[in-house]
């Protein structure tokens, strides 16, 4: 387990860089005994270099037998034990999106979903509707008045939306709404803490207001909502491994964790073209570099087998613009396995690979579940990744005499 005191008594300076590429829910599963998952059916030439000429491994987020939301599994890939440091998915929407947090705010993500006759979700994201309908719908639910708090509905990509409670009182411990799955009503409005029963209450206004509003809107005729929490404070990531950093992200959520341990975050348009092109423009003024892609984990969930292949190689091919950056360290990972055979997050261990011209190279000559299973990163704890990174980019100093 990283020990960020530790690790911050052990830096030394260094004008080395490190790239950190995430391919969001990049672990896979086989969909039929003995075939390769999605990373290991993938032609990835550029991916298989890095590896055959650094090391690979695997990395448990959060614990074994844990399936890892995005949240917590960033966390743990930017050297945080995500047990100890736990946020809502609602702080972290509102940061991605720029919306300034005060001390009585409570937040929580949003999903647009649609509802059948009986009030049973028959679609989570209802139908990933466009970013300018949530805005329009969200315009709607901003008229709703509530007693003695100030109220944000903000849009903030396709079928996600922020809500924010702002006003005193407002505590964690609001339940999430949302059941993970279809086939079943969103779960009624409770408690996991009864200092939270205020704030439960006008939630639960909020909501059964927004059923009648978005009557007849379909597909995105109901809502649900997830990650209720206040903004912490926590160690940052700059000060804690003495990097000069930065999120290049199009979706806003992995901008909002980044900003939350104290990463600089640039707006990126919205093409792949666009993504890479921000990460050369940025690169010369920063030590480090986040670089996120989602489309794996949404292929995964969807449960396309196939997409998710075509969007991994499709990264691959851009993998020789981070190369020509010349970073000293280039980590190549996902935060958690989205297997489309699962259609959902889950708990297996993820795989990853590290370049430096410092490896001591293994016998992995591919990149890939397989592959991974036998490097010489072995099966670590998805916060030790960092400390590996500091370590073969020469910014952490001898422990001890």
């Amino acid at each position: 387990m990283a020990d960020l005191e530790l690790i911050h008594e052990l830096l030394t300076p260094a004008q080395t860089k490190i790239a950190l590429l995430v391919l969001d829910g990049l672990g896979g599963l086989a969909v039929e005994p003995g075939g390769p998952t999605e990373l290991e059916a993938a032609e990835t030439p550029n991916l298989d270099r890095l590896a055959a000429e650094g090391i690979v491994g695997l990395h448990q987020p959060v614990s074994p037998g844990i399936a890892p939301g995005s949240g917590p599994g960033h966390i743990g890939l930017f050297g945080y034990d995500a047990i100890r440091y736990q946020i809502g998915r609602g702080v972290l929407e509102a940061l991605g999106v720029d919306f300034e947090l005060q001390a009585t705010d409570l937040a929580a993500r949003g999903n647009f979903c649609s509802v059948d006759a009986q009030g049973t979700i028959i679609d989570r994201r209802a139908g990933r509707i466009p970013t300018e309908r949530c805005a329009e719908l969200c315009a709607e639910l901003r008229q709703i008045a509530l007693p003695e708090v100030e109220l944000f509905v903000e849009p903030v990509r396709e079928h996600r939306f922020l809500l924010v409670l702002r006003g005193e009182g407002m505590a964690e411990g609001v339940a999430d709404t949302d059941p993970g799955h279809t086939g079943v009503p969103p779960l009624d409005v409770t408690v996991t803490d009864p200092v939270a029963e205020a704030a439960a209450g006008l939630v639960r206004r909020f909501v059964e207001e927004a059923r009648e509003r978005l009557a007849g809107h379909d597909p995105a005729n109901m809502i649900t909502l997830r990650g209720f929490a206040k903004k912490p404070d926590w160690p940052l990531f700059p000060e804690t491994f003495g990097l000069r950093s930065v999120a290049v992200a199009q979706y806003p959520m992995y901008r909002g964790v980044a900003k939350l341990v104290g990463m600089d975050s640039v707006e990126v348009g919205p093409s792949r073209d666009d993504l890479f092109d921000t990460l050369s423009r940025v690169w010369p003024d920063y030590d480090f570099a986040f670089v996120h892609v989602k489309d794996p984990d949404k292929a995964g969930e969807d449960g396309d087998f196939d997409r998710k292949v075509e969007v991994i190689e499709e990264v691959d091919g851009y993998v020789p613009r981070i190369v020509e950056l010349q970073p000293d360290v280039i980590l190549v990972t996902g935060d958690h396995s989205t297997p489309a055979a699962l259609r959902s997050h889950s708990w297996h261990p993820v795989p990853f690979l590290l370049w430096s011209p410092t490896c001591r190279r293994d016998e992995a000559d591919r990149f890939g579940e397989k592959w991974c299973r036998g490097g010489e990163g072995g099966l670590c704890r998805s916060e030790d990744l960092m400390p590996l990174a500091l370590a073969h980019a020469g910014r952490l100093a001898k422990f001890g005499a």
